[in-house]
């Protein structure tokens, strides 16, 4: 029996936000009279992608199975879809496909031993590793000792794994730990939409948007916005209980451990000869007495 993922409503919210955006001048349409509706309207954008208006209504309602890849190009190039955008609308269409048999429940994959090596090998950057999820499944010494806020979250505890969704949502001391959380909320958001367009049959990441969705007003109003984000890299800056104010750069990158599990190695690093990297060498001895308790917390001046 062929089944497929329901994810029309996903389709139709993400396309019909994405054609709000753009106004006329944008895509280089003459504008005159008042519109009723912000944006392009559903026959602006089919001319301009090359179909149909009752084509594009029909895919705006989420029909997307059996869309041809150029069509979903045209279609992306048109409302201006960015990378990770643009990747997200493929495999909305993609989990829409016909599939010949059920899909079969995503299982945890444990981190073998050569990738927590590689972890212990790096001793003066952060470094972790986290499932599509943003589980931490994997980490090394600094990496716990740098985000011991989130180890030692009672969001943790319930689950028996830190998770940095559910410490950014569901914990009230994450706006004191670092410096731009709304920054840090909107990509964590982002990050789930894009996980979900992925793999849309995954339970454990359903139970985990609808905990957020239920706890969490601000996880509610940013997952409405659909924003996506599947590349994402910068700076941080971090008010530490114990080593104060950090400012670290952070980059995350592929991780391939499993065909069915999407891992990212993520590495958080200091200027050389800054006050942050005396912060993170401050970090990494305190890592490596072993401590089996979370640091005082203490209060750091702004």
């Amino acid at each position: 029996m062929e089944r497929r993922s329901d994810n029309r409503a996903d389709i139709r919210d993400f396309l019909a936000r994405r054609r709000a955006q753009l106004t006329p001048e944008q895509v280089g349409l003459p504008t005159s009279g008042r519109r009723r509706v912000p944006g392009l309207r559903r026959e602006e954008v089919a001319v301009l992608a090359g179909v149909s208006t009752e084509w594009y209504t029909r895919l705006e309602k989420g029909h997307i199975s059996g869309v041809s890849e150029d069509v979903l190009d045209a279609v992306a190039r048109t409302l201006q879809l960015d990378d990770d955008e643009r990747t997200y609308l493929f495999d909305l269409a993609k989990a829409a496909q016909p599939s010949p048999a059920p899909r079969r429940r995503r299982k945890a994959v444990d981190v073998p031993p050569r990738v927590q090596w590689l972890l212990d090998s790096m001793t003066l950057s952060a470094a972790f590793v986290t499932n599509g999820r943003l589980d931490i499944v994997a980490t090394n010494a600094l990496a716990r000792a740098l985000f011991a806020p989130v180890f030692y979250s009672p969001s943790a505890g319930v689950h028996g794994r830190p998770n940095f969704a559910r410490f950014w949502f569901l914990d009230d001391s994450s706006q004191d730990f670092v410096a731009d959380w709304d920054g840090a909320v909107d990509i964590t958001a982002a990050l789930l939409r894009a996980e979900a367009g992925r793999y849309p049959n995954d339970a454990a990441l359903r139970e985990l948007i609808g905990e957020l969705s239920t706890l969490s007003p601000e996880f509610r109003t940013r997952w409405a916005s659909h924003k996506v984000r599947i590349h994402h890299g910068g700076v941080k800056r971090f008010h530490h209980p114990e080593a104060g104010d950090l400012e670290l750069t952070y980059q995350p990158l592929d991780l391939p451990m499993s065909a069915r599990e999407a891992h990212s190695l993520t590495i958080y690093t200091a200027e050389p000869g800054s006050p942050s990297e005396d912060g993170l060498r401050l970090l990494a001895s305190w890592a490596a007495t072993n401590t089996p308790h979370p640091p005082a917390h203490r209060s750091t001046p702004n």
